[in-house]
């Protein structure tokens, strides 16, 4: 059905409003991240111990001006080309720049200007601390939305991350349909962002901290789930998930009715079912990704320690024999055999261990 062309131009212009007061948020409301009002940003606790080691070595200006909420930096980056959608002042674009080597190439991008200025000032100072003879992070303003009008090419990316920015951005379909469209086919979505146990009212959206502390913009997690679905995602996998502290008491009273978790999702480029089938497989993880010499968590239900097989859905063995883990991993059996739906559920909750919020 074709929509009236006064509906287009209302559509525009309210996404319009909605990416302005983001930007006004973050480029100017927001200083550092000491200046927001709810636990929707992390303490490097939540990181990995050889992630803070390079976050030690990241200019103190960068650090101070992160307002994430998780550390959505999955492992075996060495080489890889990664982009960062919402890169703010650069913090996971610069750890990343470190993990990927002078042989990766890091690609960032932001909305607000402000930001930016303070992630492009910073370039050689990073390239020097990690001993690059050059940067390998470049750095784009620009929509989310609309990759393809910054230069990101089909099947150009291995992996793309986000650190509690996709609620912020007013067409979330779209945006999920580039990031999809950007990757490699075996190329990984990892990222953290807000979701609500409900759809919230629309017009949350024109309060403008509501919208900058990522609360009015969230998704209802099974909303996302469809999303997904629709555009040919079958099986995301939620990494880790940690609920979301309103302590400002203005924010409570406006929007304290809902709940609101930060969750660390992973979701492959990859044609797997809906459903998690059994096939008799079994992967066992040879310990060989840096920094994970003992075990390598896939999701919230898989574990996979060094040697010791696991048995596995048919997903599960595609999303490690088909993406760049496929080396860190032996998959022992093929799909010649069918024996049923595979019980591929959390047993207990997902850990926190990765997302802060």
């Amino acid at each position: 059905m074709n929509m009236p062309r006064e509906h287009e131009t209302d559509t525009a212009a309210v996404e319009e409003q909605h990416s302005a007061a983001v930007r006004s948020y973050y480029g100017e409301t927001l200083q550092s991240s000491r200046d927001l009002r709810t636990t929707a940003c992390c303490s490097i606790d939540a990181m990995p111990e050889y992630l803070r080691t390079i976050l030690n070595q990241l200019h103190p200006e960068v650090r101070d001006r992160f307002y994430g909420c998780g550390s959505p930096l999955p492992p075996a980056l060495d080489g890889m080309t990664v982009l960062d959608l919402g890169c703010g002042s650069g913090r996971d674009a610069y750890l990343l720049s470190k993990l990927v080597g002078e042989r990766g190439r890091v690609i960032g991008i932001d909305m607000t200007a402000q930001q930016l200025e303070v992630a492009e000032q910073h370039r050689d100072f990073h390239a020097r601390a990690f001993g690059h003879t050059r940067s390998n992070v470049t750095f784009h303003l620009g929509d989310l939305a609309n990759l393809a009008a910054l230069g990101i090419d089909e099947a150009s990316v291995d992996v793309v991350v986000s650190n509690c920015v996709l609620n912020l951005v007013p067409d979330k379909r779209r945006a999920f349909a580039e990031i999809f469209r950007v990757l490699k086919p075996g190329g990984e979505l990892y990222f953290s962002d807000v979701y609500s146990d409900r759809r919230l009212p629309h017009e949350l959206l024109a309060d403008p901290v509501l919208l900058g502390e990522c609360l009015a913009g969230a998704l209802y997690v099974e909303d996302f789930r469809r999303l997904l679905g629709e555009l040919g995602v079958a099986d995301a996998r939620i990494c880790a998930r940690s609920s979301i502290a309103l302590t400002d008491e203005a924010i409570e009273q406006k929007i304290g009715f809902a709940h609101f978790e930060s969750i660390t999702w992973r979701a492959f480029r990859l044609p797997l079912e809906d459903r998690c089938e059994d096939y008799g497989q079994v992967a066992t993880y040879l310990g060989t990704i840096p920094a994970h010499p003992h075990r390598f968590v896939l999701d919230d239900h898989h574990l996979f320690e060094r040697g010791k097989p696991l048995r596995v859905c048919g997903n599960s063995a595609d999303m490690l024999a088909g993406s760049r883990y496929a080396a860190h991993f032996r998959i022992d059996g093929d799909k010649q055999r069918h024996f049923g739906l595979f019980d591929c559920a959390p047993a207990t909750p997902a850990s926190t261990s990765a997302s802060c919020c």
